[in-house]
């Protein structure tokens, strides 16, 4: 590798650090869902908008990142979502209420949408047009990284602070942890600090630069990552480019009939990326997983593995990006990605219902103290306070549940019926409905993983990286900024709905109505990708600009 690929490698990693913060960010929650839910006493909408607000955000970053980009520059948009990176995450962790973290998610969400857009675009506009696939993926390969990173990162951190066991006072003890999740959120200080001091040696985009008329600034940096004899070559294609139209792009500019093929493709792909629910599995692995009758442990660990699985395969994309080309791939994926998502549907329909174990016996501990006074209840010591506990009415109470039911809609009837019998405890189960359901599920779990990692590798090689590439590729020079802003603001509103939604709609429709609308979007993706999205491989963007746009 010669000095000139090195440095144009040094560069794009270093602007896709960004994505690894990204990923880090986004993961990180989905081990923290269950210690917030229990400290902060949340109900599954508050749980939704904990874990969507950062999307939330993005999107509102995302409206704005594009133009603010063009007016000031690539870097300097960069360098402020570090900024927003490390405040996020300190913050997070010195949260005192609900509200504090979902004021500091947020922000932290302005930093995700800033990194998300503006990184890719950067290093597509300083990359050669035969390497600009696989360097534009290293953003990918960060965000997935950063994934893998959070879920290492919260299983060892969980590891460390290791909460007390359960007591009759407190039956989910494990959950309950002051320490833990406050780390895991903010640990991420340090890379975002670390991104921050970086990203003041890179030089500006040479495609920003002659935007501004600043072409000698352009050319000096074309020199340094594509050679002094392209360097001329390539400043020419871009003024000539550039010389035909206004550098002030508008948003009504992104209707107009010649725009109208490539903000198809930038919404389909940007709809299709989030409706197939890839944040949904990422953001709550770990609950996905304690449905299958996993312990939190290893609910923790298959997150790993998902981290893992989502890294081999992003390397194996970057190999293939600019040698199979973008819309193989895409094809591939999303095919893979209906297989394993209507996989999961039926491994969750198959599955039975039924109270037993230690989700009975928690169950019955849980209605027995919600049912005892609670004044008496503080004054008893454990050993007290168990014998004085009506356990054998909660029993009684519950015996309905440990028959086993065939399908989710006979175990809600059972259900009803326990919660309208006059019993004490009639409505302690009437507040169970939610929970109870994840606790009597028994499914073939690992059927269910096995299918969520193939969904992962699939994803990793087609939606994943491709989008981004084809972001960075498929809008002129001119309205990149805002057309980019445009695609990931839809992207990233589709995301938000589908977070938000996720806990809700398992609770409402049970996990396999959920996989069964996820594996029919991917089908829908397939087609999309079949019938609208074209092969941009090896041409540079102002050819793009010529075939797309004309």
């Amino acid at each position: 590798m010669n000095d000139r690929s090195s440095y144009t490698l040094l560069v794009s990693l270093t602007v896709a650090l960004g994505g690894f913060l990204m990923g880090f960010d986004s993961a990180v929650i989905s081990g923290v869902v269950g210690p917030l839910k229990v400290n902060f006493d949340l109900t599954d909408r508050q749980v939704g908008t904990a874990v969507a607000c950062l999307t939330a955000g993005a999107t509102l970053a995302m409206a704005i990142a594009g133009r603010i980009a063009d007016a000031f520059g690539r870097k300097p948009v960069l360098i402020c979502t570090a900024a927003l990176f490390s405040l996020s995450a300190l913050w997070s962790a010195f949260a005192g209420s609900y509200t504090e973290l979902v004021v500091a998610r947020v922000i932290g969400g302005f930093g995700v949408g800033g990194a998300l857009l503006i990184a890719p675009m950067y290093i597509a506009e300083i990359a050669p047009p035969e390497k600009r696939g696989r360097l534009v993926s290293f953003n990918q390969l960060n965000i997935v990284l950063g994934f893998s990173a959070a879920f290492f990162s919260n299983y060892f951190l969980e590891q460390y602070f290791k909460a007390p066991a359960p007591t009759v006072f407190y039956p989910e003890a494990t959950s309950v942890d002051p320490v833990a999740w406050r780390w895991m959120l903010g640990v991420e200080a340090i890379p975002a600090a670390l991104y921050l001091l970086f990203l003041t040696r890179v030089p500006r985009s040479p495609r920003w630069l002659a935007l501004r008329g600043r072409f000698d600034e352009a050319r000096a940096v074309l020199a340094r990552t594509s050679g002094e004899e392209s360097a001329d070559a390539a400043l020419a294609e871009v003024r000539d480019n550039l010389s035909s139209a206004s550098n002030d792009a508008s948003f009504g500019e992104l209707f107009a009939s010649r725009m109208s093929r490539v903000m198809l493709i930038g919404l389909g792909l940007g709809f299709f990326q989030q409706i197939t629910g890839i944040n949904a599995i990422f953001y709550y692995a770990t609950t996905i997983f304690e449905l299958t009758g996993s312990g939190r442990d290893a609910a923790l660990m298959q997150a790993i593995y998902v981290g893992l699985v989502n890294v081999v395969f992003t390397v194996i994309a970057m190999r293939l990006i600019d040698r199979a080309g973008r819309r193989p791939l895409l094809l591939v994926g999303t095919s893979a990605m209906a297989v394993a998502l209507f996989t999961n549907a039926y491994a969750f329909s198959a599955g039975t219902y039924q109270l037993t174990g230690e989700n009975l016996t928690e169950a019955e501990m849980s209605l027995a103290i919600q049912v005892f006074p609670q004044d008496e209840l503080s004054t008893l010591d454990p050993a007290d306070a168990a014998a004085a506990l009506d356990l054998e009415g909660a029993a009684a109470a519950l015996a309905p549940l440990t028959a086993s039911f065939d399908s989710r809609s006979a175990f809600l009837a059972a259900l009803d019926e326990a919660a309208a019998a006059p019993t004490p405890f009639a409505e302690a189960i009437e507040a169970a409905k939610k929970d109870l359901p994840k606790k009597a599920l028994q499914v073939n779990g690992n059927l269910i993983l096995a299918a969520i990692l193939l969904y992962i590798a699939a994803f990793a090689i087609s939606l994943g990286p491709v989008m981004w590439a084809m972001f960075s590729e498929i809008f002129p020079a001119r309205m990149r900024g805002v057309a980019i802003s445009a695609a990931g603001f839809f992207n990233s509103l589709v995301s938000y709905a589908v977070q938000k939604l996720f806990p809700s709609g398992l609770a409402e429709f049970g996990p396999a109505g959920v996989f069964l609308f996820f594996g029919v979007f991917a089908a829908l993706a397939f087609i999309f990708s079949l019938k609208v999205v074209p092969e941009t491989k090896g041409k540079s963007l102002e050819e793009l600009e010529a075939q797309l746009i004309g």
